[in-house]
């Protein structure tokens, strides 16, 4: 039997064929719902993360990308986060770098009024057994801040910038380690 382009057959054909490319549409572009591309697996239920190592010449940098990591685990995650390593995964961070830089000038003074703080981190989650499950060798977070111009009335504006590149960079570790494609 031979269909012609009319045919109820045909037409049933032609949207079942349609309705299959749709479906597997996404499947073909990366698209997946969250926390389905996971590096971490099924079974790890608790994660350690110890203060992070330091080979930078900064104060209590580690303490304030450990904090913000372990907050973040808290608020995005199912995971338990334990201080000890009789959890499944543990999460090891090393603070590599750390430097501020003059960013802009005040061109009637002459001094610097901005400053740019770079912070450069090595992390690695590694199953109970000894096997990696996610690692970023040099992960490189950056944030702007005002220096104070007033000597008499002086504030150290480095360590919220530090706070703030903290929190950012707990955002993406936890997202990229959740949802990295």
């Amino acid at each position: 039997m031979r269909l012609t382009p009319f045919t109820p057959a045909r037409r049933i054909l032609r949207t079942l064929a349609f309705a299959t490319g749709l479906v597997l549409l996404p499947a073909g572009c990366g698209y997946h719902a969250a926390g389905s591309a996971t590096h971490i697996p099924a079974g790890v239920r608790t994660i350690a993360v110890p203060v992070f190592a330091t080979h930078a010449q900064a104060y209590h940098t580690e303490l304030a990308l450990t904090q913000a990591v372990v907050r973040e685990l808290n608020t995005r995650t199912r995971y338990r986060v334990l201080t000890n390593s009789d959890a499944d995964a543990t999460l090891r961070g090393t603070v590599l770098t750390q430097t501020s830089v003059p960013l802009t000038y005040d061109s009637t003074t002459g001094e610097t009024s901005s400053y740019l703080v770079t912070i450069t981190v090595k992390v690695a989650l590694t199953a109970r057994d000894g096997r990696v499950l996610y690692q970023n060798d040099a992960l490189s977070y950056r944030e702007q801040y005002q220096s104070t111009q007033d000597l008499s009335g002086f504030i150290r504006e480095d360590p919220p910038a530090v706070q703030r590149l903290a929190r950012d960079f707990a955002q993406a570790l936890v997202g990229d380690m959740l949802e990295s494609f």
